[in-house]
């Protein structure tokens, strides 16, 4: 570079920082101006060497990222100084955080480090660093939830400056957008932002169709502007009469939003109806915003016809985000449905800047708000550190897009809850305690299962006993991240409980057949049966699926001396890598149908070719019987929408795990006392869960019915072998 160039740089990077200065949307003191003057000086020194892929000096991201978050997310000073040191301790080996301490006091050095990527685990290792860097920056966020914003601005302007990338790395990158952070922004209430990373995310994953919808809605620009210019026309005569301050606006949906409604509804672009949203903004003080917006909305409804079903009131009912609004659907000019959005001033400054907006409204003095709630619900979630980071990421995000339902408590408290959540998510929203005990629940004075979606307006009573405990159906019914993990936690305590008595259980049964349980035994026996772990040994001869006649097999094997001398000689053996692992590993190798979880014969689709452990759904052909695709599968939306009636549940399970319904007859002499003795019997005897029962007694003698289930025959054998010992029964077959 020839110092000309040089001079000019270094004018531009002057003007940039007075223009950061200039645009921040909070005010800002001499102290904030001297903060964040250090900051900038800090980190020109450290990236002076450095150059972004364009050419450009590399101080102009943090400038950037530092304005996205003075400006359009308006945070404040310490943020500001924070982002631009956010890249400084990762790429500048001579400054540490103990340095950034020193200088900027311990919130900015926080912040910088929550922001400072997992760059020293070893790429090898069998884990997801992209995950692991996700739970490092989630976990920061009960600390300071100012590191993931200035985490999405700083994705943010990468997604903006990605054209001199390698293809790969930009499909890497927006995936990576899609799949976290628009879900964050749009959690944190960055509406704003959360549109404008799932447009440039869209652009670069599926760059035809990001480009073909917009030109489609440059071309329909005019259009739309005429047809807002006819709806205002009609209403602003109403709305001045009753001498209303207010903005009407016309908002086009997002590219992103409209392929998804395009995908979702299987329409053509011109088929979408709603491309564009109707905004009225009005001035009002605090006093009396509820009450406009419902004059406004009164006088829209005079004027165009209201869809009930489409009343949405966040205004009673904040969402989760913080985000105030009422939003109505009419028939618009032409017919056309068009969507209207009534805010104040306030609100739609809480939904454009989101979180800092909202504080800056928010007094001491205010009760726990949502946003506040919901920071803490996922420091909950974040809690429990079982799960590897890509379960623990998955999990994170069923909580981040999920649209919410409101339902009651008997004492008539209000709950937020995600759509399609169930009674058993209820209970966990209360306590984990009371989603551990939960028996059964009461929807609105009625006895549902477990599985019963909730709608908006339910009222929930949840019935509990100290008895009752979580079982792996539980996995089916619960929908929020919370329920599923404490659940996840309970069952495999419950596992590791059952594999401690396998444990000793096989430490008998070997002894008998001369073997000692070393690690040796266990090893061998881990390979013969082909698990992968030696708690899934445990835990499978706790529960009796490898039973005395498969241990007299193995000891056999291992007896014929010649044989085994000659395979140890061909191959050493083989040691499986997770045998020491702490955990009881699925292997899901059968597929199941319906409810009722029945075996049928099926074929696996050539469009997506399923693997055990995806999650299917089965369609019934017409010639080749039932094929199964997995759920994301592209023939899936078709195939779901146009022959609904030839869908079939499925899911792959694991065959040790399942359970087996069967039906026991019994006969025998009548005495008081005796139905008790069975059921007690049943109810006690580990595993077994006991479905329906009936008996009838006729001159002295008794004759029952029970249906149970059992995870397989050797517990079976063993129930009935206990149920003869019962005093007055004289028979007891299988049906």
């Amino acid at each position: 570079m020839t110092e000309v160039d040089i001079e000019k740089e270094n004018a531009a990077i002057a003007q940039a920082y007075k223009e950061l200065l200039r645009v921040s949307y909070q005010t800002l003191s001499k102290d904030d101006k001297k903060l964040i003057r250090h900051a900038f000086e800090v980190a020109l020194d450290a990236h002076k060497d450095q150059r972004r892929k364009s050419g450009e000096a590399y101080i102009f991201h943090p400038i950037a990222v530092a304005k996205i978050v003075a400006q359009e997310i308006g945070l404040d000073a310490t943020s500001i100084a924070s982002a631009l040191l956010h890249d400084v301790v990762e790429d500048n080996p001579n400054y540490t955080i103990a340095d950034i301490e020193r200088l900027f006091g311990d919130t900015v050095a926080r912040i910088v480090d929550g922001l400072t990527k997992i760059s020293v685990l070893n790429k090898e290792m069998d884990v997801s660093l992209q995950a692991e860097n996700f739970r490092k920056m989630l976990l920061t966020l009960n600390e300071d939830v100012r590191v993931i914003i200035i985490k999405i601005a700083d994705r943010l302007h990468n997604m903006q400056t990605m054209d001199s990338m390698r293809d790969d790395k930009q499909v890497k990158i927006a995936s990576e957008t899609l799949y976290i952070y628009a879900p964050l922004a749009h959690r944190i209430g960055l509406y704003n932002i959360k549109t404008e990373l799932e447009d440039l995310g869209l652009k670069y994953t599926e760059p035809e169709v990001y480009n073909d919808i917009a030109e489609r809605m440059q071309e329909s620009k005019e259009e739309q502007d005429a047809y807002i210019k006819a709806f205002s026309q009609v209403i602003e005569k109403s709305l001045n009469k009753e001498g209303l301050n207010y903005e009407i606006k016309g908002r086009p949906k997002s590219i992103f939003s409209i392929r998804r409604k395009m995908v979702k509804q299987g329409v053509s672009f011109d088929e979408v109806y709603d491309k564009f949203a109707v905004r009225i903004i009005y001035k009002s003080d605090l006093a009396n915003e509820k009450f406009l917006a419902w004059k406004i909305y009164s006088i829209v409804t005079d004027h165009f016809t209201p869809n009930p079903i489409r009343l949405r009131d966040w205004i009673s009912s904040p969402k989760s985000t913080g985000y105030e609004a009422l939003h109505i659907t009419v028939v618009g000019p032409k017919s056309r449905w068009v969507e209207v959005q009534i805010r104040s001033e306030r609100m739609n400054e809480i939904a454009e800047k989101g979180y800092a907006a909202h504080y800056k409204y928010k007094n001491a003095s205010d009760k726990e708000d949502n946003l506040d709630l919901w920071i803490n619900k996922l420091q909950e979630a974040l809690e429990s550190n079982e799960t590897d980071a890509v379960d623990f990421v998955e999990q994170f995000k069923l909580n981040l897009y999920s649209k919410e339902i409101f339902v009651f408590s008997p004492k008539g408290d209000l709950k937020s809850l995600p759509k399609g959540a169930t009674p058993l998510d209820f209970a966990f929203s209360i306590h984990t305690e009371v989603g551990m005990k939960t028996r059964g629940a009461k929807v609105n004075g009625k006895l549902v299962p477990l599985s019963h979606e909730l709608q908006s307006g339910d009222r929930v009573e949840i019935l509990t006993s100290d008895n009752a405990k979580p079982n792996a159906n539980w996995l089916d019914y619960a929908t929020t991240a919370r329920a599923r993990s404490k659940i996840k936690s309970a069952l495999n305590a419950h596992t590791k409980e059952i594999a401690e008595e396998g444990k000793e259980i096989l430490r008998r049964k070997l002894k008998q057949l001369k073997i000692t349980l070393n690690e040796k035994a266990v090893n061998e026996l881990v390979n013969y049966f082909k698990l992968k772990t030696s708690l899934d040994l445990f835990y499978r001869v706790g529960i009796g699926t490898i039973d005395n006649a498969k241990l007299k097999a193995f000891a056999s094997s291992r007896s014929n001396a010649f044989v085994s001398y000659i395979k140890s000689k061909i191959r050493k053996p083989e040691v499986p890598k997770d045998i020491d692992k702490d955990e009881i590993t699925s292997k899901y190798d059968m597929l199941v149908f319906g409810k009722e979880e029945e075996r049928l014969n099926y074929t696996l689709a050539n469009c997506c070719n399923p693997i055990p452990g995806d999650q299917v759904f089965g369609f019934v052909t017409i010639n080749d019987g039932i094929k199964v695709h997995k759920k994301n599968c592209p023939n899936a939306v078709s195939l779901q929408s146009n022959y609904a009636y030839r869908i079939m549940q499925a899911k792959w399970i694991d065959s040790s795990q399942r359970t087996y319904t069967s039906h026991i007859k019994l006969s025998g002499i009548d005495n008081l006392g005796l139905v008790n003795d069975i059921t007690k019997l049943i109810s006690e005897n580990l595993h077994v869960n006991m479905k329906s029962i009936s008996f009838s007694s006729d001159d002295g003698i008794f004759n029952g019915d029970i249906t149970v289930e059992v995870k397989n025959q050797t517990m079976l054998k063993n129930l009935i072998d206990k149920l003869k010992k019962i005093n007055g029964i004289d028979k007891v077959v299988r049906v």
